[in-house]
């Protein structure tokens, strides 16, 4: 049930009893759609990009077509 449900050990879980008896409903603390950006992988590469940012390692351009003129350079 755990494993069809996608619940991991220590999950909340909603429990509402019914007329047919008893619901179990997953409650993720972070929502399906936003999981990606809380992987372990995911956070690394924020945490390489705040660096880059902060050592100066970043090119800004002043429009859409600079950024893609230096692209195509």
């Amino acid at each position: 049930m755990r494993e069809a449900a996608h619940l991991e050990e220590g999950d909340p879980v909603e429990i509402e009893l019914t007329a047919d008896g008893i619901l179990l409903r997953p409650k993720k603390l972070i929502d399906a759609s936003q999981a990606w950006f809380w992987t372990q992988q995911w956070q690394q590469g924020e945490h390489e990009a705040s660096e880059d940012i902060k050592a100066g390692r970043v090119t800004t351009f002043g429009s859409a077509a600079a950024l893609l003129e230096a692209l195509e350079d």
